[in-house]
């Protein structure tokens, strides 16, 4: 595939820079997106005149998740082809279509940890949800210091449908952030090695062209030697089985009443209403001290 609706991508001096391009819904994860994707990274791995690729965001931001609209008919799409995930294939909720939808879009994004060449996510603004499904998988990361980065959809609608992050930060951090759906910053983020390094803004482009120079130095069957066997020590510790637990468990996640309780919310108020009802309480103290007032009106319990 050479042209690409959701994608800029360009190929010089030893390097491919994959641009996510819907900067009007902050390059938010559509199908197509995820589909053009995995056939841009595996195009790249294929080209012998490319080293590395540089995966990163047109516009404010490097992606603000899968995107939650509903699906319409694209320009020069039929009817049928567009209903192929609205009626036909696996539309269900059950367990199992969910998990195999899940899976399907896993194969798309896993492209980035299979493939020979490494991939250097180059991250500004807010890196979100399903954003950091496919950064978290690239072999190094470089952020902007002031760059938003977490999963704020494990308070109402489930978990991650890829796991990388025990892998990076460790246990503890993971849990916080996928308890809390906290986001934290591009200079948090390097602290904790969830990214490589944080640089200013305005040194973000050029700190990771830096790293592609270095890298178009090198043998291409150096680096894929080397990042395999790094990747391969993952796998030996499970990394490539959980990423197809997380996907089950996300499923799993979405038959609980609180999915219920999103799904009524996004029907009859709208996506705006529902992601603010999401994410409210938990932006100030004074939000979060209403919200437990209401819901738990008996207050601290005597302990004896």
């Amino acid at each position: 595939m050479s042209d690409y609706e959701t994608l800029i991508v360009e190929k010089e001096r030893g390097r491919a820079r994959i641009t996510l391009n819907r900067p009007e819904k902050l390059n938010a994860l559509s199908r197509r997106l995820q589909s053009e994707l995995r056939e841009a990274l595996w195009d790249a791995d294929r080209d012998d005149r490319v080293h590395s690729v540089i995966l990163r965001g047109a516009g404010r931001s490097f992606c603000a998740g899968y995107d939650l609209t509903p699906d319409r008919v694209q320009p020069g799409e039929t009817i049928d082809e567009a209903d192929k995930y609205s009626s036909i294939y696996r539309s269900s909720q059950s367990f199992d279509d969910d998990a195999w939808r899940m899976e399907e879009a896993q194969r798309d994004r896993m492209a980035i940890f299979d493939m020979h060449k490494p991939v250097i996510g180059q991250v500004h603004g807010y890196c979100v949800a399903g954003g950091t499904d496919l950064v978290l998988l690239c072999d190094m990361v470089i952020a902007a210091e002031d760059s938003q980065i977490g999963f704020p959809p494990v308070r109402a609608m489930g978990g991650p449908p890829a796991h990388m992050w025990s892998y990076l930060v460790g246990p503890q951090w993971a849990k916080y952030m996928l308890l809390t759906g906290e986001f934290i910053s591009g200079s948090q983020a390097a602290s904790l090695g969830l990214v490589l390094k944080a640089v200013p803004t305005a040194e973000l482009e050029e700190t990771v062209e830096e790293i592609a120079d270095r890298l178009a130095m090198i043998d291409p069957d150096f680096l894929a030697g080397n990042k395999r066997s790094v990747n391969l020590a993952l796998e030996l510790q499970g990394a490539r089985t959980m990423q197809r637990i997380a996907a089950e468990m996300d499923a799993r996640m979405h038959t609980s009443p609180g999915m219920n309780d999103w799904r009524t919310r996004n029907s009859e108020q709208g996506l705006k209403e529902a992601l603010a009802w999401r994410d409210g309480r938990f932006s100030d103290h004074n939000q979060r001290r209403s919200w437990q007032e209401e819901n738990w009106p008996e207050g601290p319990r005597n302990q004896n």
